[in-house]
């Protein structure tokens, strides 16, 4: 008999309580994965007194374990058995763990020498780093099979990523005001932790409960191990075409978050209100322009999208290298376009992320979602450490000079270059970079309903 998913049968509308249900989910990750991008190094340098090459390593060294830690969530979330379908007990354990870890992160006990408080910075950001992979990479595995419609996945994917931007706009202006009023310093950044970590709690448990209706499959036996998984998975040439443009495309977004605290305070002569206001303008544009990079889709088609926001993005990312503080109204101008191109550049991948997840199962007949997201998250989270990582390199190179609070340092104007080409250089080069390799995604909604054909069709598909 043939299997009921490869029947051509019209795939039904989501309702919206369940794109919102699940779209929750994302404040949550949307807020872990940009504070740390945003702070952690400026927290090391400015108030453990780490220098910025050593920090730089702090964010990029638990990284290294996501390659293994999150294909083999994906593919122990693929073979799990529960009441609670695949995915959803990985979501229960991860939102219950990642706010705990995210709070210990900033929490960081007086230690008496700035290599301790290296370790112990490493060590929680490992700890968290791995309870927000076995959120998120079973999370990602839902939408290939909440629905099978090539476009209702983008408007799904709208409706994560506009919860995204609202985590990431509530981490990133937030955080540093949260700062400011617990006091500053150590403390202040403790307060911080703790804040944004109760919202963590309750927004990914939020999601948690709000997709117990949500489609799923149940567990699906398979006789291959994670190697022999990933090594079948690496024959999805559209898959790793786009995960290898999106990650240098992650990069480029890394250095550039952790070059806004420094670009606020060095560049800018701002505070903690700077990089509020500097977050808002790119944020709140960010949410209002999913819906119409929604409708472009549909003109451009989905890789013609994805490659006219990342060259706008490259543009206007670029267009910042001249800034100076008494054009800041103007700045901030720049930063709200570079929140409507950001939009696109981010809807995109994860919108095509389940077509190549679904042309897998097309070819091999397979359902590997987990395996596929888990490599998709590893990918994401070791290109944002290499951009905290080069960006951290880059300042030492150049010669900034850490500290701690209360302590008056003078930044030399070659440290203060090394933050403008931190911040408005280094991304746009990588971006424009990811350009040649994403032209050579060829997954059409025509080339996947062919697979989708080809399938039925094949002897064995019974």
């Amino acid at each position: 008999m043939t299997d009921s998913a490869d029947q051509p049968v019209p795939a039904p509308r989501l309702p919206v309580s369940l794109l919102l249900g699940y779209g929750v989910g994302s404040v949550g990750t949307g807020m872990f994965t940009t504070v740390p991008g945003l702070l952690l190094l400026y927290f090391m340098t400015d108030t453990l007194g780490i220098p910025a090459g050593l920090a730089g390593w702090a964010v990029f060294g638990p990284k290294l374990w996501d390659v293994l830690i999150d294909p083999l969530v994906g593919t122990l979330s693929d073979r799990t058995r529960s009441s609670l379908g695949r995915r959803r007990p990985y979501l229960l354990a991860g939102g219950l763990l990642l706010p705990v870890f995210f709070a210990a992160l900033f929490s960081v006990p007086v230690f008496q020498s700035h290599r301790a408080s290296f370790l112990y910075v490493a060590g929680a950001f490992l700890l968290a780093a791995t309870a927000f992979a076995v959120f998120q990479v079973p999370y990602l595995a839902m939408p290939a099979e909440m629905t099978r419609d090539y476009h209702e996945r983008t408007t799904l994917m709208t409706y994560r990523l506009a919860f995204m931007s609202a985590g990431i706009l509530t981490g990133g202006a937030a955080a540093p005001l949260l700062v400011q009023a617990g006091g500053g310093g150590r403390r202040g950044y403790a307060v911080m932790g703790l804040v944004l970590g109760g919202v963590c709690l309750l927004v990914l448990l939020g999601a948690f409960f709000a997709t117990r209706r949500a489609p799923r499959l149940e567990h699906v036996a398979s006789s291959l191990s994670l190697r022999e998984q990933l090594r079948v998975a690496a024959s999805n040439r559209p898959f790793f075409v786009l995960l290898a443009g999106y990650f240098l495309q992650l990069a480029a977004l890394s250095c550039l978050l952790s070059a806004v605290p420094f670009y606020a305070k060095y560049v800018l002569h701002g505070n903690a209100g700077t990089v509020t206001i500097l977050f808002a303008c790119l944020m709140v544009p960010a949410m209002a322009a999913m819906p119409l990079w929604n409708l472009l889709s549909r003109r451009l088609g989905k890789l013609g999208g994805y490659l006219t926001s990342t060259v706008l993005f490259a543009a206007v990312n670029l267009s910042l290298l001249p800034a100076s503080p008494e054009h800041i109204r103007v700045i901030y101008l720049q930063v709200a376009l570079l929140g409507v191109t950001y939009a696109g550049a981010q809807l995109f991948p994860f919108s095509m992320l389940p077509d190549t997840i679904q042309a897998d199962q097309a070819r091999s007949g397979l359902r590997r979602e987990g395996a596929f997201t888990g490599v998709w998250t590893a990918n994401e989270k070791t290109a944002m450490a290499l951009g905290a990582l080069l960006a951290g390199l880059v300042l030492d190179f150049m010669g900034f000079v850490e500290s701690v609070p209360g302590q008056l340092v003078s930044q030399p104007a070659s440290a203060v270059l090394g933050i403008r080409l931190t911040m408005t250089l280094l991304p746009p080069a990588l971006l424009l970079l990811s350009l040649p390799i994403l032209r050579r995604y060829d997954l059409s909604p025509e080339r996947l309903a062919s697979l989708e054909d080809e399938r039925r069709a094949a002897p064995n598909a019974s």
